[in-house]
This record gives structure tokens, sequence and C-alpha cells, in this order.
């Protein structure tokens, strides 16, 4: 890949970076946008393959779908400098909104500012499940799908509904479509997998709460160590995406280990809510207002923020980069390849299900509803990107 061209994919990845608002459903319709349509460095369905690969890693689903986006593209040096793009922005922000925590309840201006955000996203989240769906629904059975992830996650509304309904649409699809398997496949796929790579991904995890249960409490390393250990464990065991990563850190770190108080982790919630970007970089907030309540000082509260966004985010990182490598020998595994259609299938529920979820809290707000319907129009029937849209709300914000 030419050096412009990567230049060109940076590029890309700076403006999704900060024009991603509205979660993982929201980002799915923007990487479409600035990776497919606009420049075609994957195909669509390339990227729908990725999602899917996401959806059934633990982890943040929108920085493994995007640095396995970087990886396809430039290997394994773009995707590292995609990764850091891509979380730095909003980790920086919330470290420094903890470092500043005083001065960030006094955000009642920022927030009318940034009212029509939400909507937005919301006109995002249905334009991107509109056009997945319209390319993804195309059978009796990719319909019966969709429609089953959408009832089983407004029914159920666990965390675990999203691996266990990937794996089981995969599963149906896989067995109704797919012809006998090759071996041979299989066989040169599992040669290559270094099961090295498995001992040290987990025997990190096993060092660090090691580490954290025998040093000294009073030892300036003890929390930052601990920390690591605790958002690392939750990076590998979080399936769902910021939408369940933030209840599980208000019970671990709130309501159990009294790192923080509840109304500093709902304030830099509500603050990260309003920003583009990854979700989990919220965890930065938590791991540097959890140092400063330690008595750390600014260096320290630095060390906390930065600890935290890496080990919430290494443990998805390793996965897909371990993962993509051999996705294209992964796919040609006949039940493999076919079971796509049904996680896709599966996935396309799940928007729709979370844009139901997230368009719930507006109820009967005509001004609210008119934003979200003419984002939806706006995208739908011209050719202006997303970063206008979302400075022209920004300025309604800033002037009604």
């Amino acid at each position: 890949m030419s050096s412009k061209k990567q230049l060109l994919f940076i590029r890309n990845v700076i403006l999704f970076t900060f024009t991603a608002f509205g979660g993982a459903q929201a980002h799915l319709a923007l990487l479409l946008k600035y990776f497919v349509k606009d420049t075609k460095y994957i195909t669509e369905e390339e990227l729908l393959e990725l999602n899917a690969l996401a959806q059934v890693l633990p982890g943040p689903a929108s920085t493994q779908t995007l640095v396995g986006i970087a990886y396809k593209v430039g290997g394994l040096k773009l995707s590292l400098v995609t990764f850091i793009i891509w979380i730095f922005p909003s980790a920086a922000i919330m470290t420094f909104a903890a470092i500043s925590y005083a001065k960030v309840d006094h955000k009642e201006k920022f927030v009318e500012i940034l009212e029509y955000i939400q909507p937005i996203a919301l006109g995002i989240v249905a334009f991107g499940a509109y056009n997945l769906s319209r390319r993804v629904l195309v059978s009796q059975l990719s319909v019966f799908l969709a429609i089953s992830a959408i009832i089983s996650t407004l029914v159920l509304r666990n965390a675990y509904v999203f691996p266990i309904a990937i794996l089981i649409g995969g599963m149906i699809s896989s067995a109704l479509d797919a012809p006998k398997e090759e071996s041979e496949i299989r066989v040169k796929l599992f040669s290559n997998i270094n099961p090295k790579k498995l001992i040290y991904f987990v025997g990190v995890l096993l060092f660090l709460a090691l580490l954290g249960a025998i040093i000294n409490r009073t030892s300036p390393f003890s929390l930052p160590i601990r920390l690591f250990e605790n958002f690392y464990r939750n990076g590998i065991f979080i399936f769902g995406g910021g939408q369940v990563l933030v209840p599980l850190m208000f019970t671990e770190f709130v309501q159990m280990k009294h790192y923080l108080h509840s109304s500093g982790f709902l304030s830099g919630f509500a603050l990260q809510q309003a920003l583009p970007g990854p979700t989990f970089s919220f965890t930065s907030y938590v791991g540097a207002l959890s140092m400063r309540n330690f008595g750390y000082g600014i260096t320290g509260q630095i060390t906390g923020g930065i600890v935290a966004v890496l080990g919430i985010n290494l443990p998805g990182l390793i996965l897909v980069l371990f993962i993509v490598p051999f996705w294209e020998d992964l796919k040609k595994i006949a039940r493999i390849k076919y079971s796509l259609s049904g996680i896709n299938a599966v996935s396309v529920g799940f928007i729709i299900a979370a844009f139901i979820l997230l368009v719930k809290p507006i109820g009967m707000d005509f001004t609210a509803i008119t934003v979200l319907i003419v984002t939806f129009l706006i995208l739908n029937f011209t050719k202006i990107s997303p970063p206008f849209i979302v400075l022209g709300g920004i300025l309604l914000g800033y002037f009604l």
C-alpha cells in the first residue's frame, strides 16, 4: 500500500474518530461510509464479516472492527496507528475531566449545546439499519433470524444475548446451507495457530491478579497494577459493548470497591455520552478519578487514565489481531462461510433493537423526532457527510 493511500486512510480514521457519535450501531454506519462507500478500502461484505467477528469476541466492537479494517488495508503497523488515533482523543478528554472534576459539574450550557446530538445519532443508526437490512435480509431465514434477535434483545436485556444469538444464528444458517466441510483447510488453519499466544493472553491476567494480591497496598504501584488487572479482566469477559461495560463498572468500582463516588461516576458518564469515539474510553475517566480519590497527584491520575483505557482495550485488540490474519482461511471452511449470513442477519437485528431502545427515551418529543427524521432523509437522499450534520446540530444547540 502506497504512503499516499495510507495517509488518506489515516485521514478517514481521524474523520471517523471525531464524528463517531451514537455508540457501536451508529459507528457501523459511519464505517460503511468512510471505508466502503467513499473510498472502497474494503467491500461491504468484508465490513459485515469483520463486524460479525467483533460481535462474537469480547471487548469493544467498534474498536475491533476499525482495527480489523486497518489490518486488512495496511497490516499490523497501520492497525496499531489506527488504534491509537481512535482511542486517544476521547480518552485524553475523559482523563482531563477526571483531573478537573470540580469544574465538570458545571456543564449545563455544554449539555444544552449538545441537545440535538442524540437524535442526530439516532438518525445515523436508522440510516445504517435501513441500508444493512436491504443488503442482508434477502431470504426468509435471514428475516426470521433478525426478528428473533430483536425480540430476544428487547425481552431478555442480558449481555450474553449478543454472543449466544450470534452463535445460534451462525449455527442455523450453517446447518441449513453448508455442504460437506473441507478437512484439509481446517488442518492448515489450526496448524498455523500458535498456542503460546493463547497462553500469553490468559497469562497476563493471572500474573497481574497475583501481583495485585501480593504487593503491599501502601505501595504507590499497588493501585495502578490493580486497576490494570481489573480493566484487563473486564475486557476479556464483557460482551455487548459500552451499554454492558458501564453498569458493570458502576457495580465493581463504586458499589463494591469504593474507588469513586456515584456522583463522580455519573457526571463522567454524562460527559462521555456527549463525546464522539469509543464508549470504552470512559474507563480512562474512572481510572484517573480513582487515582485522584486515593491521593495521587496529576501524574498518578494520568497514569490511571492510561492503564485503564489500555487494560480494557488490550484483550479485544489482541484477539482481533490474532484472528484476522487467519480470517481468509477461516472463511474457506464451508460451515463457517455459510454461517456468516446468519451472523449478519442477527447483527442487523441487534442494530434495529438498539434503535428501538435508544428511541424510547425521546417519547413524543416532536423536536427530537423531527431532527431524527431529517437526519435520516439527508443521509439517504443527499451526499452530505455526517460531520456536517453533527456540526449543524451543535450550532443549532448553541444558538437556540
